[in-house]
């Protein structure tokens, strides 16, 4: 889990990039983002999925395996019986907690749109990023897994998540930010209102 804060001024909806902004505490290299506009199919194809009986979504996400490891029918005889169509995947591992009442009673449910499954009661984020991984692999569908977070702007957490403050880093920003305040060509009542809303964010003695 990590930190962040989302501007959405304009938002029309809140399925497909609702935000205007994103700035978070750290920005990730491989991050499931099903806001994307690139994630429309995989949307459309995550609702389809849960249209499906439980059981059958259940084998779809045992025969996911993270590439690194080894299938089992390396070592079996090689039957019709035994053998069956794998998906190995290099991103993301399957995760482990989905929610299976949830999905049975999807399925009774059988949302309409991405909005409804969202907002079903039991679907979680674990289970979501299960119906998206399943879109990818077997259906072809894939998401985007581009980190919408633009800026990473974060000193540290005062709890050290996800790291200690860097107050020498902090002290220089507030020190840079103060000066171009001071140095603008603006008005001094504009400049006195500009440093109050600075003295919101850091402490009194520090400016």
């Amino acid at each position: 889990a990590r930190r962040y804060h989302w501007l959405s001024d304009n938002a029309k909806n809140f399925v497909v990039e609702p935000h205007d902004a994103i700035v978070g505490d750290v920005k990730r290299d491989i991050v499931l983002d099903m806001t994307a506009k690139e994630s429309e199919s995989c949307r459309k194809t995550s609702v389809d999925i849960t249209k499906e009986k439980p059981k059958k979504i259940k084998r779809m996400i045992m025969s996911i395996r993270p590439a690194y490891q080894k299938s089992l029918q390396e070592w079996m005889p090689k039957t019709a019986d035994t053998l069956w169509k794998e998906y190995p995947i290099d991103v993301l591992s399957m995760p482990r907690n989905i929610n299976w009442k949830a999905l049975s009673e999807v399925y009774e449910f059988k949302p309409q749109n991405y909005e409804q499954l969202l907002g079903f009661k039991g679907m979680g984020p674990a289970t979501i990023r299960g119906l998206a991984l399943i879109a990818e692999l077997i259906y072809g569908e894939k998401p985007s897994w581009k980190d919408p977070v633009k800026y990473s702007f974060a000193y540290g957490g005062k709890d050290g998540v996800p790291r200690p403050v860097n107050r020498r880093a902090m002290d220089e920003s507030i020190r840079i930010l103060k000066q171009a305040i001071q140095e603008a060509k603006i008005g001094n009542k504009e400049r006195t209102r500009s440093l109050q809303r600075l003295r919101r964010f850091v402490p009194a003695n520090m400016i």
